[in-house]
């Protein structure tokens, strides 16, 4: 049996045993709660993988009976979908989860859950069994697609399940998904990372790479255009390592060409991608590709080549440079945004402003920009670090100066151009005014009726103050 057979036989089982204990967690709720439908809240954390990941969480509670709120005061089963990437985030959850307390002795019945990638982490866990003994269930992020089985135990034994898996096994495909939106939707291409960078967490809480087979991700993506999606994100901790020692040979510029060849009204976006493995066959696909976004996310985190040295980010200034100009030289109206990481432990002020001439000289869209955050286990967790908070805060508004006098030009740049946009929301409900997303991903706001929503209009810009870009819809 090849290895493939071999993983599709083995998910179906799996599966088989979720859908027993689906319909047994089933019968269990309508027991408990005989007069109405159980709600439950899930609020996810962090990046656009959680969020793939909750809706695949929802899909697994919606088939064993819950509805769902966007309040825990309404809610029996609270959930969160918990980040491990930096220690803001983590204060967040303990914070929010302690809130919890007194609603719990409220509700007896009332089940809190915790999963994703800071429950991967053992002392993480083992706090939460210390601190929080109100909480019922927690699991990680290679268990997520046992929820109904870890569901069934706490709603049959009522006792609190940790499960901390130590393994991984590639997810089973077939999940059911209850997806956020109508028209944008979110498809995992791959989990996992390799790469190891000295200061993330991630592929300790994620595991080693693993990538779909072609034929589930084609699947998927058919039946995301079938249900009238516009835009479709293929998602992976570092999408350009797709199909990387795979037996089928498909690597990720020919997925997004199988994908872009699909029938139908959308468009394609993707993250995250790392320098080391962009190629120019992925600038050339994106560049050939109609319904690719003109839009590449890609991180440099740092300007300075001893700095990225010690992040083990694999890449120099040049390399990425060199990149970033061949990037434009086949898409000249393309849009760049990155991360960048101040303070990392041993960064000097000189190294920092390596970082901020880099910005001006790639004039990105726009930034995701952190105070170094030290994560346990990392090895930049261990290294010196003499640079006080202070010092890194002012080094960090410095840059942000910088990156909104760039945004600012772009946005002067665009002004009275028309671009096709795709219409989001309303900026504030029943105000009369929507926010639509170019394939550049930049934000336009304009005046329309919210029936538009979900669809592409032309919009033309009108007006433009800093990062804020007005316009009104064209003929």
């Amino acid at each position: 049996m090849s290895a493939l057979k071999y993983e599709i036989a083995r998910d179906l089982a799996r599966t088989h045993t979720q859908t027993e204990y689906t319909e047994l967690s089933r019968a269990l709720l309508a027991e408990r709660y005989p007069l109405r439908q159980p709600k439950a809240f899930v609020h996810t954390y962090g990046c656009q993988g959680n969020v793939a990941d909750s809706e695949r969480i929802k899909g697994m509670l919606s088939a064993m009976g819950y509805a769902f709120t966007e309040t825990s005061e309404e809610a029996d089963l609270v959930l969160f979908n918990t980040c491990a990437v930096r220690e803001h985030a983590e204060d967040r959850v303990f914070g929010n989860v302690g809130a919890l307390k007194p609603l719990k002795a409220e509700k007896k019945d009332m089940i809190i859950a915790l999963c994703g990638c800071m429950m991967q982490q053992p002392h993480v866990a083992e706090r939460i069994k210390q601190s929080y003994p109100f909480v019922n269930l927690v699991f990680g992020t290679f268990a997520i697609h046992r929820v109904p089985e870890l569901m069934y135990r706490v709603l049959r034994g009522g006792k609190r399940v940790f499960e901390i898996a130590e393994t991984q096994e590639a997810a089973p495909e077939g999940l059911p998904v209850k997806r956020d939106s109508l028209f944008k939707a979110w498809l995992p291409i791959m989990y996992g990372c390799n790469n190891f960078c000295s200061y993330c967490v991630v592929p300790y809480v994620r595991g080693r790479e693993r990538s779909r087979a072609p034929e589930a991700v084609l699947a998927e993506a058919k039946e995301i255009i079938a249900g009238g999606a516009k835009e479709i994100t293929l998602l992976g901790q570092n999408v350009n390592s797709y199909g990387k020692n795979a037996e089928h040979g498909v690597n990720f510029p020919k997925l997004m060409k199988m994908i872009n060849d699909l029938p139908g009204d959308f468009r394609i976006r993707f993250m995250t991608s790392h320098p080391k493995d962009c190629t120019k066959e992925l600038l050339d696909t994106m560049a050939a590709c109609e319904k690719a976004d003109r839009h590449l996310h890609l991180p440099f985190q740092s300007g300075n080549d001893r700095v990225l040295k010690e992040m083990n980010r694999g890449y120099t200034r040049k390399a990425y440079l060199e990149l970033i100009r061949y990037a434009r030289r086949v898409m000249p109206d393309l849009s760049i945004t990155s991360d960048i990481i101040v303070g990392f432990p041993g960064e000097t002020y000189e190294e920092f402003r390596d970082t901020v001439s880099l910005i001006e000289e790639v004039k990105f869209t726009s930034l995701f920009t952190f105070i170094y955050s030290p994560r346990v286990g990392t090895r930049a967790a261990a290294m010196p670090d003499p640079v006080p908070y202070s010092e890194k805060s002012r080094w960090f508004s410095e840059l942000l100066k910088v990156q909104e006098g760039i945004a600012a030009e772009r946005c002067a740049h665009m002004l009275g151009n028309t671009y096709e946009v795709l219409v989001e929301n309303e900026t504030k409900e029943g105000c009369g005014m929507l926010t639509g997303r170019t394939g550049g991903n930049i934000n336009i706001d304009f005046p329309g009726d919210k029936l538009l929503i979900g669809t592409f209009c032309r919009v033309k810009v009108t007006g433009a103050k800093n990062w804020l870009l007005t316009g009104e819809l064209s003929d």
